[in-house]
């Protein structure tokens, strides 16, 4: 039997001479690559693709790779286009007052006592008329109106109205070119979109605008005129969540066309309260405007009478000194007849309850004046159902205003 070393691998005779074969078959192999090679590099150019083993990249091949372009975009907007049109309307108003200390410009017994914003709506002449509110001014002896470039200027109150908190100024009118164009806010829709323009906390933020839409129309919130803890007023306010806060006071609430639609008045300031902002209805405040321009005041009728809540009247006093039927529940108490006043004049007396004005119902003090101020004038007449010792007497009062008392 044959056996084979396992260390030394034997060939048959038959395969003698392979070696030099496959030699010749791997040389010729190496050859056809190093061709396909050499011609496959143009076309690799040609398509960008570099290979691996190309070497470094050139410095300036580096360059213009890492280079970037800034592209500045033109935002334009329903709103930026809005607050172009009225921005430069709204100013700043700084309430001065005597005081103890200094302030750089002013006397020394004068300092800023408070500041707000203010809408000019006309331009007459050298002269330029601003709306804001009454409280941004009361009390100033003088005001000074910063425009929205900066500048400052002097400013006449021409008058002031504590009921509907609206004050015209006048201030000279030379370097002033935008006037708030009046829209239609008996036009407004809830939900429609809005925006506040004013000086949120001041001058340092003056011009600054906030969004929101029409929460509510013809808002009616009780105000307390005479600070005495009880309200004797009901504004009408339009709604909105726009943003407001102290310093927008006096401010344009413009529509999404840049129209005046409403003075930023107040906003419900309490901890679970969030973006209740009102302001003052500019069809509203369009007739008050007028009367505080060429009068000085509003021009409002008057019965000549001081007044107080039945409510607030015992229900002994109501039962024995006013002797009022057990179903009367709520009216107006005359406590007082001014003499020679409209009320004297129609025979009036002092503990009359007043019920009724002109067929509505009056249940308070506020009703009664709502309905004296808005819906009467000066030289009107009105019918008035009073209970006098427990019976119902009607009578018929023409209409004076304060001056003539």
């Amino acid at each position: 039997m044959g056996y084979y070393d396992d260390h030394q691998e034997r060939e048959p005779k038959h395969k003698k001479g392979s070696k030099a074969g496959y030699f010749l078959s791997s040389l010729t192999g190496l050859i056809v690559g190093a061709l396909l090679v050499v011609l496959a590099l143009p076309l690799l150019d040609d398509y960008g693709v570099t290979p691996s083993n190309s070497g470094t990249m050139n410095s300036s091949d580096t360059n213009e790779t890492a280079q970037t372009e800034q592209i500045s975009y033109d935002v334009s907007s329903d709103v930026t286009q809005a607050v172009d049109r009225a921005g430069d309307a709204v100013v700043g108003i700084t309430n001065i007052q005597s005081g103890g200390g200094s302030v750089f410009g002013q006397s020394e017994e004068s300092q800023e006592a408070g500041t707000g914003s203010g809408v000019i709506y006309k331009k007459e002449g050298d002269n330029a008329f601003i709306v804001t509110n009454h409280h941004v001014i009361e009390g100033a002896e003088q005001v000074e109106v910063t425009l929205a470039d900066g500048s400052k200027l002097e400013a006449k109150v021409l008058g002031s109205d504590i009921w509907t908190d609206l004050a015209v100024l006048q201030v000279d009118g030379k370097s002033i070119e935008t006037v708030a164009e009046f829209g239609d806010s008996k036009a407004l829709k809830p939900g429609e979109p809005v925006i506040a323009i004013g000086n949120p906390l001041g001058l340092q933020f003056s011009g600054s605008v906030t969004t929101g839409v029409v929460s509510g129309v013809e808002r009616t919130i009780p105000v307390d005129v005479n600070k005495d803890g009880a309200p004797d007023w009901q504004s009408e306010v339009i709604q909105t969540d726009a943003a407001i806060n102290p310093g927008n006071s006096g401010g344009a609430l413009v529509n999404i066309q840049g129209q005046l639609i409403g003075i930023n008045s107040m906003k419900i300031a309490e901890s679970s309260v969030e973006g209740i902002g009102l302001a003052i209805p500019i069809d509203m405040a369009t007739p008050v405007i007028e009367d505080l321009e060429t009068k000085g005041e509003v021009e409002r009728p008057t019965m000549g009478v001081t007044l107080i809540d039945l409510a607030n009247v015992p229900a002994v006093a109501q039962q024995e000194q006013l002797k009022l039927p057990e179903e009367v529940k709520t009216g107006v108490v005359i406590e007082r007849v001014v003499p020679d006043s409209p009320a004297a004049t129609a025979g009036l007396e002092d503990m009359d309850v007043v019920v009724e004005m002109d067929g509505e119902k009056i249940n308070s003090m506020i009703e009664l004046r709502q309905h004296l101020y808005t819906e009467k004038n000066v030289g009107d007449n009105m019918q008035v159902k009073v209970y006098r010792n427990g019976e119902m007497q009607e009578f018929t009062l023409t209409l004076t205003d304060d001056a003539q008392l």
